[in-house]
């Protein structure tokens, strides 16, 4: 009897191992954070070894230095520092970072 009771929670168990697994590996990458990954992370990733993350923590404090953290971003300034750069911040044209690519980028930061 016990057998069986064991068989029956190791099977369950790897059950429900395997869909967790699924669901996770079958969760999309949301555009935006697509966009961050590729052109943003290297510098805002949170920690003091990414210098856009450490120049913000200087001149903003360390609760506004990872941009993925913030609350307080608005898409209109998120899409002008990416045009125009800012401080050591080069900008990204258009064929870097398209029209689309920077909405989906603004639309994953400002909905963090």
């Amino acid at each position: 009897m016990k057998n069986g009771i064991l068989g029956i929670t190791k099977i369950v168990t790897c059950l429900l191992v395997i869909s967790c697994y699924s669901a996770m590996a079958a969760e999309p990458e949301m555009p935006g954070k697509k966009v961050f990954n590729k052109w943003c992370i290297h510098c805002h990733a949170a920690g003091n070894d990414y210098p856009g993350t450490w120049k913000l923590s200087l001149r903003l404090g360390k609760e506004k230095s990872v941009l993925a953290e913030r609350k307080d971003l608005n898409s209109e300034y998120i899409k002008y520092i990416v045009r125009n750069g800012f401080g050591g911040m080069p900008l990204f044209r258009r064929i870097e970072i398209s029209d689309d690519e920077l909405n989906a980028l603004t639309n994953y930061l400002v909905k963090q």
